[in-house]
């Protein structure tokens, strides 16, 4: 276990997981392993304390009795990692606190980000806050200067953020180098009035965030004070934890530390009891060093560190146990010299986790999502990407699924004699590939019984009874059971390559350590699926996170914020930077110190937080090793930035040579290096040992073990009785009391002295070819196929948002990627935005037929016309087509929708509220080749984006040609990426077997949606459907659904929809497909494949001329975002399916400049957002507040982010109560959203629901509508000045001087529903959205559905981010 010295005292390392608590210990060389329960109250209080007792009595050679304080005169050291915070997260039992943050903000985590979670569910469940109350504080600062600013104009202050002169200073310069103005200081007595109320309630826990504390602290440390002089036992303030630009996150962090540090101390407190002598530094230093009394007693953090007992938090201790296996393979699978970067795969019976080791340092994300709480602190990327063996078995809609539903701890598999349910495990198990006699005998009513292969056998029999009478096809049990394996596995190995191939990583090059429990059965079928050729397994794989416990580093992490532009040729820029990286490296060297290290034991990891100007995708940057820098940067060992765009073009395939490097963060990672691992490394095992074939002799037994082929004769071998050196042909069992290898056929098991290796051999898969005659549908092979073009698109949706450029593709997610057959019908589509779904193929369909015949290996189409297919004309889609191989055929087409934030007409961010014909609303391009086999035609988009809109008068041409450029180059790269996996796909299955399954998947989703027309009908007892709803012009939308339940069909026709407008909100024949097949699928409520299928059985009549089949030149661009929603509530209200939700998207620009003919051109900016609204409730569900709905999922930039890089001041950003639809279950409140500019810039608001009130059902009441309101500062009008003015001849001038000019009055006025404004310096724009409608009738009794999300229990990592809002297959 490391380097040992003798009568150094035993060493512990302990992980305490869920169900296991696994303890290692080591004395003088001597390795002693113990797993026990985590939870057995009839035996122990505590399992890590029981581990330690056994540990010491094995040690010592006697027993220990039970109770008796342990002795730490004899215990070098503890180290732990554990669940502590995690189940108090997970059980929502943490400390009862209370959250501090600005006046206006109160909502801020409520809203969140305003996205749903999860795109089809009505029934909207956004995370609960962890905080009992709010207390707001009446202070305000922002940051004086603005990214976007042209002029790169920069305030210079001296006075500095936390100094005696910056409480009297207007200006001070923030601790990130900004410079931040004080608008409103916080008055001492008023928050301790408001904090000791809190005090008095019983709340002794709380949590500060105020906006921008990252770079200004002095009202956060202002409140920390007042509370401690309360009495507060516990404060969390943002700044110290984690000084880092974004509200939210930060907000979420503090209270995550507020809620959970009180529960880590509890237990830590009780932990200490049992032992006689000191823990930790502390007690080591109290002892004074006598016969060393006391023993050092560290934590596993969430970043793969070590802390002393006395300084862990429960920030960082979300993570524990799980870092502490990737610090376990780590240092056990990686080579420094060889340096082949490893996948960890860690399968338990209610997880699987993926992380990744490579470049010889941990992988760290700085915003994960753990039990629905996001979390701003450095984590190791560890991502869960299914329930591990405990996963559910389904068979849905002639699909095999496994997951994400978990059968737990209890009941557990139905193999666990507790009445469970079919799982992994129990597939396992009844193929063979889980062996019962090394499996603890733990089940049972006496608790003494081992596995019950029966159970599992009569669970597999039911799948199959199922599969037969919902198909007809007759499959045997171990079909099934395999069948259900191999999805399982297909299930997991999607977003391992995304994890993965989303940094630029290649799984194929890297090698597999599996451990955990069930690793053992699946890590080669996970590897061939991945391209790996090599598995590694440690010997102590199944208690590896306590393993990595003990080989772990003491780390101590600091950061400070900074906004420095870096500039190789300005050495006062860098000298700045090298000392604020000296200032925390002397911090963490002294916090080290006390933890009692040497300073030549003490190393340090420096970084800076990079990125381009512009753009929030941050990229933490190492200092470059002496090796590094002398390959790639001319020996400059601090050249930061040339390593910045080395590493941006590695992760995201290009680099922006024109845009400055900023500085967001330096940060250090000091590292106390406590002891080293000292067996030899994989590869130098591999090197020297001697290889010898099994000796049959030594095989434990035999077994018919299920494998692709069938049932095979499968020797079982011990791992206790195989020496090194040992080699195993496959197939073969390797078996010990904690794990079970598979070995499968062509695959060999190699033992060596630390691990076995596994070395697998390609498949060859495109056995399945059969192109004659009539071929079957196999429900496994569909499933697997469902898997794979989804996370074809998927994979096409990263890549856009990696190599994109814009805010509104990279962080808001506006945009969408899919595939589609020869014909243009959809195949997988992986959307954020439902209104992309069904109106992409018409457009792939309409650009199919224009180009028949005329395309060529790597063309690229490029269009945004609405009558050719597109949505309004921010959204571009750029279609690629994938051919044959001899280039003679088309096979399929890749596309990408991506909606440009400006692409010109006549206000900037080209949604103009008052646009009448399409070319005020910017470059309309019905038919481009944009790239010509391969190559890229800048000069056309110039001319189309640019030049072409400018001509039309009041127009002007894209305000941000650059961004539009970069972002098509990035659409160009997701549909490569589609292409050439599509081509793999083909090597892989064959050309007929891929055409074959792209049919089957989509009649699979009509067969789908034909059932469900059927149950309507039956439901409704076949009266007619039909629902009428209006626009705010007046204008109607009515439907009509008629179905044929014989059929399983259904006509939608919207005879009697009002007649074209002269207007903007005329919706292309496309949006009424993509909400038809959004709300269907909302309907079915379980995920199908969304693809052309859905539309089969449904007949859609438009009338011709109506708004909803406008002519050539008709204004759209509020027919996507406003009329998309209205048909969706129409289409709802006419299926009684849900009250109505917000129906709107509530748009909102502003910028100034552009290129409008006839003028100068002006340098400037536009921006767009979608604001959140009430969503509507249901039959079994409440509204939710402040949430997008139906068409729309887009995130809203982060507060201090907005402010950041606009000249605004966000006033408030908070739930409207009261909006939404009382009644049995109440609709979802809107919010209030109040801008102040600071700049003049054209406004322009365009909504909807302003009139007419979001509907309720069900004798539900009717939501409250939205408001839009302009707070502007006017001269009062005096009868006097106006004679005087009228006599003098003078002009009525209507300008502003500073809010206190004399004569000056704020009016408040009405916008309504769609205006755009000039505003100046002071005005501000409050926009109130709509509420969503109540459901039943108010006084009745609730039946709201209160089951909990089968992921919440999930570890979201840097994939999270982008997986919550991805499609399931």
């Amino acid at each position: 276990m490391g380097s040992s010295q003798k009568d150094r005292g035993v060493r512990i390392a302990i992980d305490r997981g869920g169900t296991f608590t696994d303890c290692v210990g080591n004395y003088n060389g001597e390795d002693i392993v113990i797993k026990l329960l985590s939870v057995d109250p009839a035996n122990y209080d505590d399992a890590p304390l029981e581990g330690i007792r056994r540990i010491m009595s094995h040690f010592l050679k006697k027993e220990i009795p039970r109770g008796q304080p342990l002795d730490t005169a004899k215990i070098d050291s503890i180290r732990m990692g554990t669940t502590v915070a995690t189940n108090a997260l997970l059980e929502r039992k943490g400390e009862k606190i209370a959250m501090v943050v600005t006046k206006g903000f109160k909502d801020c985590l409520v809203i969140g980000n305003q996205s749903r979670p999860k795109i089809f569910d009505l029934a909207i469940r956004k995370p609960e806050v962890l905080y009992s109350t709010v207390v707001e504080v009446d202070e305000r600062v922002t940051l004086e200067d603005y990214a976007e600013d042209p002029e790169r104009h920069l305030t210079k202050v001296d006075v500095k953020a936390g100094t005696a002169e910056a409480k009297d200073a207007d200006l001070v310069m923030g601790l990130s180098g900004e410079a931040v103005r004080i608008l409103q200081r916080p008055e001492k007595e008023t928050i301790r009035a408001k904090l000791q109320e809190i005090y008095d309630s019983g709340i002794r826990s709380i949590a500060v965030c105020l906006m921008h504390a990252y770079t200004f602290p002095d009202h956060e440390a202002l409140v920390g004070q007042v509370a401690r002089e309360i009495g507060f036992t516990h404060i969390s303030l943002s700044h110290e934890l984690m000084p880092m630009i974004k509200l939210v996150s930060r907000a979420t962090s503090v209270c995550a530390d507020a809620y959970l540090t009180p529960a880590i101390k509890k237990y830590i407190s009780g932990f200490q009891k049992g032992f006689a002598g000191g823990l930790g530094t502390k007690g080591v230093k109290e002892s004074g060093g006598e016969a060393g009394k006391g023993a050092r007693c560290e934590f596993m953090q969430s970043d793969g560190g070590l802390v002393d007992v006395d300084k862990f938090t429960g920030l960082k201790a979300i993570l524990s146990g799980p870092a502490g296996g990737v610090v376990g393979y780590a240092i056990t699978s990686y080579d420094e010299n060889t340096k082949i970067p490893v996948i960890g795969f860690d399968m338990g019976g209610t997880s699987t986790d993926v992380s990744r080791y490579g470049e010889g340092r941990y992988d760290h994300t700085f915003e994960t999502t753990t039990a629905g709480v996001t979390i701003q602190s450095p984590q190791l990327d560890i991502n869960t990407v299914a329930a591990g063996g405990g996963s559910m078995l389904f068979f849905r809609n002639g699909l095999f699924v496994v997951g994400p539903e978990s059968a737990s701890a209890h009941p557990g598999p139905a193999c666990y004699r507790k009445g469970g349910p079919a799982t992994v495990t129990d597939a396992n198990l009844f193929l063979g590939r889980l062996l019962p006699e090394f499996f603890p005998k733990i089940f049972g009513k006496n608790e003494d019984e081992g596995l019950d292969p029966e159970a599992s056998r009569i669970k597999i029999q039911e799948l199959a009874d199922q599969i037969k009478a919902e198909t007809g096809k007759e499959m045997d049990l171990d079909e099934v059971a395999y069948g259900f394996l191999t999805v399982a596995n297909e299930t997991m190995t999607r977003p391992i390559r995304s994890i993965t191939e989303a940094k630029g990583h290649d799984t194929s090059k890297h090698r597999l350590a599996t451990f955990g429990g069930a690793g053992g059965q699946h890590a080669v079928a996970i590897a061939e699926s991945l391209g790996i050729k090599q598995i590694l397994i440690h010997r102590y794989s199944s208690v590896l996170s306590a393993y990595g416990m003990a080989l772990a580093d003491v780390v101590d992490e600091r950061q400070e914020p900074d906004s420095s532009v870096w500039k190789a040729d300005d050495q006062s820029v860098i000298q700045g930077l090298k000392d604020k990286m000296e200032a925390l490296k002397e911090k963490s060297r002294q916090a080290l110190r006390d933890q009692g290290f040497e300073d030549d034991q003490v190393v340090f990891e420096e970084y800076l937080n990079m990125r381009y100007r512009g753009t929030e995708s941050t990229l933490m940057i190492i200092k470059p090793t002496a090796e590094d820098a002398e390959k790639h940067y001319n020996g400059n060992d601090w050249d930061f930035a040339s390593a910045f765009v080395r590493h941006h073009r590695y992760e995201f395939g290009f680099t922006l040579e024109e845009r400055d490097i900023v500085v967001d963060d330096v940060r250090v990672r000091g590292i106390g290096k406590s002891f080293r691992y000292e067996e030899k490394s994989v590869d130098e095992q591999l090197k020297t040992v001697q290889k010898k074939d099994v000796n049959v002799a030594n095989k434990h037994s035999d077994a018919k073990v299920y494998f692709e082929r069938g049932r095979m004769d499968t020797p079982i071998y011990k791992l206790s009785d195989l020496s090194v050196g040992t080699v195993i042909k496959g197939p073969a069992m390797l078996a010990d009391g904690t794990q079970t290898i598979v070995v499968p056929p062509k695959s060999t098991a190699l033992v060596l002295e630390t691990h076995v290796v596994v070395d697998s051999e390609e498949t060859d898969k495109n056995k399945d070819e059969k192109s004659d005659g009539e071929r079957e549908v196999d429900p496994i092979m569909l499933s697997i196929f469902g898997h794979r073009f989804m996370a074809i698109a998927e994979q096409m949706g990263m890549a856009l948002q990696k190599t994109s450029v814009s805010t509104n593709v990279k962080e808001r997610l506006d945009f969408s990627c899919a595939i589609f057959d020869a014909n243009g019908g959809l195949v997988a589509n992986a959307p954020h935005l439902p209104v992309h779904l069904g109106s992409m193929s018409t457009c792939v369909r309409r650009q199919a037929e224009i180009w028949k015949g005329k395309l060529r290996k790597g063309d690229v189409l490029m269009t945004n016309h609405p009558s050719y297919g597109g949505t309004h004309l921010p959204d571009v889609t750029l279609i690629m087509p994938a051919f044959n191989e001899a280039g003679n055929k088309i096979l399929f087409y890749a596309a990408s929708r991506a909606h440009h934030a400006d692409i010109g007409g006549i206000t900037a961010g080209s949604m103009p509220p008052h646009s009448r014909e399409l070319y005020q609303e910017g470059a309309a391009v019905k038919s481009e080749k944009l790239v010509s086999e391969g190559k890229f035609n800048e000069d056309r988009v110039i001319e189309l984006f640019h030049k072409e809109p400018a001509k039309y008068p009041g127009c002007s041409g894209t305000r941000c040609l650059a961004d539009n450029i970069n972002d098509l180059r990035a659409q160009v790269s997701a549909n490569q990426k589609g292409i050439s996996l599509i081509e793999t796909l083909i090597a892989e299955y064959g050309e007929d077997t891929v055409q074959f399954y792209m049919v089957a998947i989509q009649n699979n989703a009509e067969q789908q949606v034909r059932n469900l027309l059927r149950t309507v009908h039956k439901r409704f007892q076949g009266q007619e459907l039909s629902a009428i709803d209006y626009m705010d012009d007046g204008s109607p939308i009515q439907l009509k659904v008629t179905i044929d339940p014989d059929a399983g069909e259904a006509v939608f026709d919207f005879a009697g929809t009002g007649p074209e407008v002269y207007a903007n909100i005329n919706a292309p024949e496309a949006i009424s497909y993509s909400a038809i097949i959004y709300t269907l699928r909302c309907m079915i409520s379980e995920d199908i494949p969304l693809n052309q299928g859905c539309l089969v059985p449904v007949t859609v009549k438009i009338p011709p001329k109506s708004l909803l089949s406008p002519s050539d030149n008709a204004a759209v661009v509020g027919g996507n975002v406003l009329t998309s929603q209205r048909i969706t509530d129409v289409i709802f209200k006419a299926f009684q399916a849900a009250a109505a939700s917000q129906g709107c998207c509530n748009n909102l620009t502003f910028g100034f400049g552009g290129n409008v003919a006839g003028e100068k051109e002006v340098k400037g900016f536009g921006y767009y957002e979608t604001i959140a609204g009430g969503s509507g409730a249901g039959p079994t569900w409440e509204g939710t507040d402040g949430v997008h709905v139906h068409m729309t999922n887009t995130r809203i930039t982060d507060s201090e982010i907005f402010e950041r890089r606009y000249p605004v001041l966000l006033r408030e950003f908070s739930i409207r109560k009261g909006t939404g639809g009382k009644g049995k279950h109440r609709g979802g409140d809107g919010v209030v959203r109040d801008i102040e500019f600071r700049l003049p810039l054209q406004v322009s608001i365009l909504s909807e629901r302003r009139v007419y009130r979001p509907y309720g059902l069900a004798g539900g009441e009717d939501a409250q509508c939205g408001l839009n309101l302009w707070v502007r500062k006017v001269k009062k009008a005096r009868w006097e000045d106006t004679l005087r003015k009228i006599q003098n001849g003078e002009q009525d001038q209507e300008e502003v001087v500073g809010d206190e000019a004399e004569g000056y009055e704020e009016r408040v006025i009405n916008l309504g529903a769609k205006n755009s404004a000039p505003m100046i310096a002071g005005d501000r724009i409050i926009i109130c959205t709509p509420g969503g409608g109540g459901w039943g009738k108010s006084g009745e009794e609730r039946e709201v559905d209160e089951t909990r999300d089968p992921m919440g229990t999930w570890k979201m990592g840097s994939h999270g981010a982008r997986m919550d809002l991805a499609l399931q297959a």
